[in-house]
């Protein structure tokens, strides 16, 4: 038996709020319930917006470290929050299972891709979906554990010219993957499952905290997030190991053959450390994206038992950022005292376990429909089910504020090719669109 007190308090926290429904985002993971029946007729979750009146929140000042994003084209700027109580969250479509990803191929097509834990990916299109799925490995992946299955996918920027997209799963070995497929020649609604080509392993030592996110920079260059492995606290403490990919955001050239090419660039490139690490000290980075407008890259990073994070990389930064875990959750010192000589980058925003207990990483708003909303980041908690908006004021101060209290189990955002934003309720099996009422 193990006498850790934290691991015993984070299986007690994890018994008592249920959370065996997917993620399983406290230190221990624990196999999914069943998900309920799908419903008969979409309807939307109950969602209470909190009154325009409430005060945002600042964040406390040791966030203000980072400089204002400054870019030729706009302001990065904004003053405050539209009134969230003229909007809501519109279900799109329903009767999903396990669906934990939502991305665009960004081909003029208007296709949203779907990506469904226990291995396939499936496609919506003009409002409906397609009976096939477009991409079915659940042959090659593990998805009993709470975190493990398909969990991520990005499609190639060319990928209108070269069919060409990744995903990343935990494979029958419960061992993380990164696999390139493309598109089958004569059907694009179809890939091609005798492609795949591996370019990245990672051994997992528990079943837990595998990451899973996948995203292209501006940069071209493809972006992976590594959780630190699993179980409570880090014990191996991969988080600050840099000879370890866990607990990391790697950046690799996926054009490079059947390998992961190392970009230049890295931060440890040439160096006897990991060449794809490009930021370290984090726990399990649960969905991070880049604001398509500036280049901004926000990550949402799941805590220990007490506090959530979101971490903020302005566009154009050479990386090798250090976020601090597991000497830092959130702001909040966590164990072993770091090195007189470290240098960490704390996040922009957290929330205490009073609000919830996984964030899940969004998107910046850039869509036509809600011009109101332009440059705010959406950002949720797969537990509580509350959105939260994130900004940065003309001082340089970064203001966050819980903009709606849906009940959902948010295990993703995504966005679709003109900028509006989704989310995936894992409980209803239902994804839905921020709208005007």
């Amino acid at each position: 038996m193990n006498n850790n007190p934290r691991l015993q308090r984070d299986r007690i926290l994890f018994t008592v709020m249920g959370l065996v429904l997917f993620l399983g985002f406290s230190a221990c993971s624990a196999e999914p319930t069943a998900l309920p029946p799908s419903p008969t007729q979409l309807q939307p979750p109950t969602v209470a917006p909190i009154p325009p009146t409430e005060a945002a929140t600042p964040v406390p000042s040791f966030t203000a470290n980072i400089p204002p994003t400054n870019t030729p084209t706009i302001s990065p700027f904004l003053s405050g929050f539209p009134d969230p109580a003229a909007y809501k969250w519109e279900p799109v479509v329903s009767g999903l299972n396990q669906a934990v990803d939502i991305q665009n191929a960004g081909d003029g097509t208007g296709r949203l891709f779907i990506v469904q834990k226990p291995g396939s990916i499936l496609i919506l299109q003009n409002g409906q979906l397609l009976s096939q799925p477009f991409l079915d490995i659940g042959s090659e992946v593990k998805s009993r554990g709470a975190e493990q299955g398909l969990l991520g996918l990005a499609f190639h920027p060319n990928y209108a010219q070269n069919g060409i997209f990744f995903v990343d799963y935990i494979d029958l070995n419960g061992n993380s993957v990164v696999a390139r497929f493309h598109t089958s020649t004569d059907d694009p609604n179809h890939a091609d499952p005798a492609s795949e080509v591996d370019i990245l392993h990672i051994n997992q030592p528990y079943a837990n905290h595998n990451g899973g996110g996948l995203a292209f920079g501006p940069d071209g260059y493809l972006y992976i997030g590594s959780g630190d492995g699993g179980s409570a606290g880090d014990p191996k403490r991969n988080g600050q190991n840099l000879q370890t990919l866990l607990g990391k955001l790697l950046r690799i050239d996926a054009d490079s053959g059947d390998t992961a090419g190392i970009p230049p660039d890295n931060p440890f490139a040439g160096q006897d450390k990991k060449q794809e690490i490009w930021a370290y000290g984090l726990r399990n980075p649960w969905r991070f994206s880049f604001d398509r407008l500036t280049g901004n890259l926000y990550i949402g990073d799941v805590g220990q038992d007490a506090w959530e994070e979101v971490d903020f990389v302005p566009a154009g930064t050479i990386s090798g950022m250090n976020f601090g875990w597991s000497y830092y959750e959130g702001t909040h010192p966590y164990q072993v005292q770091p090195p007189t000589n470290a240098n960490f980058t704390l996040p922009v925003a957290e929330y205490p376990h009073a609000d919830g207990c996984s964030v899940t990483g969004g998107y910046v708003y850039r869509g036509t429909a809600l011009p109101e909303w332009q440059g705010v980041y959406f950002y949720g908690d797969y537990c509580s089910g509350n959105i939260w908006g994130l900004i940065q004021t003309s001082q340089g101060i970064w203001q966050s504020k819980i903009l709606f209290t849906t009940g959902a189990n948010i295990t993703t955002f995504g966005v679709d090719e003109s900028g509006e934003i989704y989310l995936s309720d894992y409980a209803t099996r239902t994804i839905l669109r921020l709208t005007q009422r």
